[in-house]
């Protein structure tokens, strides 16, 4: 088991959602926890906020950086390493969707959700790993997607990049085993958070149907569930029943899902036709 105790936890994308409410449960069971994202105020009040909630200034900080940009990450590695000591476990949450049709969205969304999502993932690993070789301990935990599990109508650009968080994962898993480095990922639902809300302005009506049949989590449920998955070494992490079925059996589940889909996507082609006559 991961103890968390007085352990160094790095939460990318930590300033807000997801990440924050992970590095909250973290501290509470004893971690020193290090932030990393891109809004400069944002973090700043997210470092503050940790601070005051468990008083001790000596357990958290932070450093902005693009994840994106391998070299920036790594100097700010750099600096939280120097105040935290050599990183225990990490937690990649940076991420963000854009959904849209396929044949609307530019190509350059395509490699921005690359970028973001899977890159944004791909540069603090290959950071943070070398130590936890020389070490010959640590936690790698990946935030993938449900939408990293199966395909979703209108995730097109987000979809292929989770699914590749996802490859990630379940290849350096084996590799880095020897080494005793955990590596596990997490797969959340439809999470409230502030990207959620920027996504549901660009659904595809057929999207925001099949979206409104799954229950929405808080990130704080999310960010517990996360935090205990660590500390049992869960490999797959999942926060409700029918995500948990899709990750153990999703080649039999797929025609089911694909079914299911299939039925919103025609009943948003009749609305639409309806509302255009």
């Amino acid at each position: 088991m991961t103890s968390l105790a007085d352990a160094h936890v790095l939460i990318t994308g930590g300033s807000s959602g997801i990440g924050f409410a992970t590095a909250q449960h973290a501290l509470r069971r004893g971690a020193r926890v290090s932030l990393v994202a891109r809004d400069v105020d944002r973090l700043a009040t997210a470092e503050d906020a940790l601070e005051s909630a468990i008083g001790d200034g000596t357990r958290v900080a932070a450093e902005p950086a693009d994840v994106t940009d391998a070299e920036s990450f790594e100097s700010a590695l750099g600096l939280l390493v120097a105040q935290l000591g050599p990183v225990d476990v990490l937690v990649t949450s940076a991420g963000g969707a854009r959904p849209g049709h396929f044949e609307e969205l530019p190509a350059s969304v395509f490699e921005e959700q690359m970028a973001l999502n899977y890159f944004g993932t791909l540069n603090p690993v290959r950071a943070v790993v070398p130590s936890m070789i020389e070490r010959r301990r640590g936690h790698v935990l990946m935030v993938s997607s449900g939408a990293g599990i199966v395909g979703v109508y209108g995730y097109s650009a987000y979809s292929p990049a989770k699914f590749a968080v996802r490859g990630l994962a379940e290849t350096l898993r084996a590799e880095l085993k020897p080494h005793a480095i955990v590596v596990a990922c997490a797969y959340p639902p439809d999470t409230d958070t502030p990207g959620l809300a920027r996504e549901g302005e660009m659904k595809p009506a057929a999207t925001a149907s099949i979206s409104a049949t799954i229950k929405v989590r808080s990130a704080d449920a999310v960010g517990k569930r996360i935090v205990a998955g660590i500390e049992r070494n869960r490999l797959v992490i999942t926060f409700d029943s029918s995500t948990a079925m899709l990750a153990k059996a999703g080649g039999l589940l797929g025609p089911v899902v694909r079914a299911t889909m299939d039925r919103h996507v025609r009943r948003a082609d009749r609305k639409k036709s309806w509302d255009q006559e």
